[in-house]
């Protein structure tokens, strides 16, 4: 009988292969770690039943950790770990989003549209009335717009002193100094206040708020402390604003029909309008870091050759800040003619 002797090198791994499997062991043990440690958060972020969070997410923590310390066979206890969170997200991912909730009324009624050939009629514009941030008289209006008079696309980018978060609007400039603006944004229910680790799950609806500039920028300008807004004109064909409008007013009638929830990472105000550019565009557009930190995205857009200006940036963005010409214009009725009055590009029309 032949006896194969088994030497040392094969009962005694390389170091290179023992190193690689502990490194390979810690990569899934963090992706498992974060799976589970999201899991545990939308249980207690996301639970409607209110007196069950914290004892349902401290219970998942609780037993994930038994899981992973007590379980010997680590093939076994790495399935159990990721089937828990695979559970919690098949539940997360049922939550649906609803138009029936007792909102704040100033995004009570929401906008929708209408199209016969060129015109369209949009429904329920807001221009409320501001007193301060928080006192303010609701209303709204409907505005027949011939899309062949579209003269402008801009771009506005609102900062709250926090550099790498920023909120964006987009405002449709038409014949005769009208301007249609458009913020995507948290749909609030009453007594509900914005919360950044809330944006990541699902506590918020959706909602396009359509509105007058008097209302929208104005807010951001006039009433809200510690808001700084940039506004640019983008290079834009006429048949891809339009288009960009068009795609905008459908997407506020779908959500009209069917809600959808908010997303501080995959649909926000920003991601929405990169999505939108693309359908106008019939393409996929550029993706940049700057999309989902936004508070530098419309230097990524100047990069992209977005803007109606050959300034330098720098230069660009220290003359397109409106706030003291916002606060100056205040209640005019030229409030829109009069903040874009001297800034770079403003001449250039679709």
């Amino acid at each position: 009988m032949n006896v194969r002797r088994v030497t040392a090198h094969e009962t005694n791994p390389p170091h290179w292969r023992r190193w690689l499997r502990a490194l390979g062991n810690l990569l899934l043990w963090t992706v498992l770690l974060g799976l589970n440690a999201w899991a545990m958060v939308a249980l207690w972020v996301d639970m409607r039943v209110t007196w069950l969070r914290l004892p349902l997410a401290a219970g998942f923590a609780a037993a994930v950790l038994a899981v992973a310390f007590c379980v010997r066979r680590r093939a076994l206890a790495k399935a159990l770990c990721f089937g828990a969170s695979a559970a919690v997200l098949g539940w997360w991912l049922c939550l649906q989003p609803s138009n029936d909730r007792e909102w704040r009324r100033d995004v009570a009624l929401l906008p929708w549209a209408e199209t016969a050939g060129d015109l369209v009629t949009v429904h329920h514009i807001r221009n409320c009335d501001y007193r301060t941030e928080t006192d303010f008289d609701v209303r709204h209006y409907d505005r027949v717009y011939d899309l062949r008079k579209l003269q402008s696309v801009d771009f506005l980018l609102v900062n709250w002193g926090v550099p790498l978060i920023s909120h964006t609007l987009v405002s449709f400039g038409f014949e005769g100094g009208q301007f249609l603006c458009v913020s995507i944004e948290t749909r609030m229910e009453r007594g509900e206040s914005y919360s950044a680790l809330k944006g990541f799950f699902r506590q918020f609806e959706l909602t396009y708020v359509i509105g007058d500039e008097r209302d929208l920028v104005r807010l951001r300008t006039n009433h809200r402390q510690g808001e700084e807004v940039w506004l640019y004109r983008v290079r834009i064909a006429p048949e891809r604003g339009r288009a960009l409008l068009l795609d905008y007013l459908r997407r506020a009638n779908s959500l009209r029909e069917q809600p959808e929830w908010y997303n501080a990472l995959t649909s926000n105000c920003t991601t929405n309008i990169r999505l939108h550019g693309q359908a106008a565009a019939h393409r996929r557009g550029a993706f940049d870091w700057r999309i989902l930190l936004n508070g530098d995205v419309d230097q990524f857009l100047y990069e992209r050759g977005r803007f109606a200006s050959t300034l330098a940036f720098a230069e660009l963005k220290k003359r397109s800040h409106i706030n003291t010409a916002a606060r100056a214009a205040d209640t005019d009725p030229d409030f829109s003619t009069r903040i874009r009055a001297g800034l770079p590009g403003m001449g250039s029309n679709l």
